[in-house]
């Protein structure tokens, strides 16, 4: 079984904005079905297609299946059985070792920028980038399919 181990955390917007950053690259991902055990996500990246996987949250931990597909049928999958979309940017930046994915959202989840390392064992150690504020692992608001119908611009209360 495929397993996916990660934890997520905000980042500070002015410390991001003086980073030297790689080159982004523009996600489009939907949801073909998204519940309280199960997840299934078609995203189109620069590169390729993908459907995933995903099972429920367990700590930091989940079962994950991601296959690649052609990116012409991901889109089609997207028009047609999408039930949420949204649209990122990400960044892949290596820091002290491990690889942290940053997404800065568009659309109406803007101005939210989370990262996000994935780890080989819920307590294996890593070091924080200077520009990574809270954790939110546990807060299913940042959870992309989430984000996808509730939309960061439209919580009522954007601090917690």
């Amino acid at each position: 079984m495929g397993v996916e181990i990660e934890r997520k955390f905000l980042v500070d917007h002015n410390k991001w904005l003086q980073l030297a950053k790689p080159q982004a690259m523009h996600y489009r991902q939907g949801y073909i079905l998204s519940d309280d055990t199960k997840t299934i996500r078609v995203r189109i990246t620069p590169s390729n297609g993908y459907i995933t996987i995903k099972g429920i949250t367990k700590g930091f931990s989940r079962s994950e299946y991601e296959y690649a597909i052609p990116a012409g049928e991901a889109a089609e999958m997207l028009d047609s059985f999408a039930i949420s979309e949204l649209e990122k940017y990400r960044y892949n930046i290596n820091f002290a070792g491990k690889l942290w994915e940053v997404d800065e959202f568009l659309g109406d989840n803007k101005g939210l920028l989370v990262a996000e390392i994935e780890l080989n064992s819920e307590d294996e150690q890593f070091d924080l980038p200077p520009w990574v504020s809270m954790e939110v692992t546990g807060d299913a608001r940042y959870y992309n399919s989430n984000l996808s119908v509730k939309p960061f611009s439209k919580w009522l209360d954007l601090n917690g």
